[in-house]
């Protein structure tokens, strides 16, 4: 049953070791200052939870105290999943078996950054639409075809919210506060976190490519979007031209006056960070992330990823190990 209007709504908060303790804080503190209104009113209460009970570290070595140890969550509570680089190695059976018994009760729940790859090992996205940081977009992708994966910075889905962590946390909260207790409320909070232009949902995780290298041409942006769009599928330059409506000789001059590149070293170099990605977040073989990434031979995908990062796929992996298990 939803709180009655003057009682707080209730958060849960489960740190999985080695959590992102900037998206942790970005969340936890809109709610901590929406409790400091001049309403004098407590519009939420929260507590923290650990496997253990013991104090989880962080990514960074920062422990955060807890209250308890997976306890019996109320159906009015909303949980949320916060999680980091090892959320694969660190969300343990216990922690999963917990999570599918709680959630059974029909509670809202959601995740921080890869939190949501805790939500999915305990098979409690299958058919959603989902976010994560973008750093984990393709891995995701790739291990949990099930389950639909947005470049947003926070999405809602029936009950189940994800964030991409980070700073959005703190546009998923205020949407929330928002949607709690209305436009006051949030413009208050989003005021007395200076946070003065509160980013919607569908709002991009990064600024694009256009952005990020003050591209004016709008084929051109057309043409990376389309390359980033394909990547394991590649298109050949001709056909991408012919999408944006150019010729290959004036995409190419395009290219080059923009970005100092061709464009199918341009798209050579986003494969080969999409491998990069793969090879460092997933167990994925490497003959799997060849293909997921359109190389149609081991020995091209090698020796183009060697002649770029100076090492080549499978070194890369042993190097790395995986962040999230298959």
């Amino acid at each position: 049953m939803p709180p009655e209007a003057n009682e707080p709504r209730r958060f849960a908060f489960l740190l999985i070791p080695g959590y992102s303790q900037l998206g942790f804080a970005c969340a936890l503190e809109a709610l901590s200052l929406a409790n400091l209104h001049p309403s004098g009113q407590i519009f939420y209460t929260w507590r923290l939870i650990g496997e253990t009970g013991a104090p989880v570290p962080a990514y960074n070595g920062v422990t955060t105290a807890v209250d308890a140890a997976l306890p019996a969550l109320d159906r009015d509570e909303t949980l949320v999943v916060c999680a980091g680089d090892e959320a694969g190695e660190n969300s343990s059976r216990a922690v999963l078996n917990w999570l599918r018994r709680e959630t059974r009760k029909g509670m809202d729940f959601g995740a921080l950054s890869s939190g949501t790859y805790t939500l999915a090992l305990a098979g409690l996205l299958k058919g959603k639409t989902v976010t994560t940081h973008w750093e984990y977009h393709d891995a995701l992708t790739e291990l949990l075809p099930d389950v639909i994966v947005e470049s947003t910075l926070f999405s809602v889905d029936g009950k189940v919210f994800t964030t991409a962590g980070g700073a959005a946390s703190m546009d998923m909260m205020l949407d929330r506060i928002r949607q709690d207790y209305g436009d006051d409320l949030a413009t208050w909070v989003a005021d007395q976190m200076v946070y003065t232009d509160p980013r919607a949902a569908s709002h991009g995780q990064r600024l694009s490519r256009r952005a990020r290298t003050d591209i004016a041409h709008g084929k051109l942006g057309l043409a990376l979007q389309i390359m980033e769009n394909n990547l394991e599928d590649p298109l050949r330059p001709d056909e991408i031209a012919a999408l944006v409506a150019l010729s290959t000789r004036q995409l190419e001059r395009v290219f080059a006056k923009h970005l100092g590149v061709s464009p199918k070293r341009h798209y050579l170099q986003l494969r080969l960070e999409k491998a990069r990605g793969l090879l460092r977040q997933t167990s994925l073989s490497v003959t799997d992330i060849c293909v997921a990434c359109g190389f149609q031979s081991l020995s091209h995908f090698s020796k183009s990823y060697r002649n770029t990062f100076g090492l080549s796929p499978g070194q890369e992996k042993r190097g790395t190990g995986a962040i999230w298990p298959g």
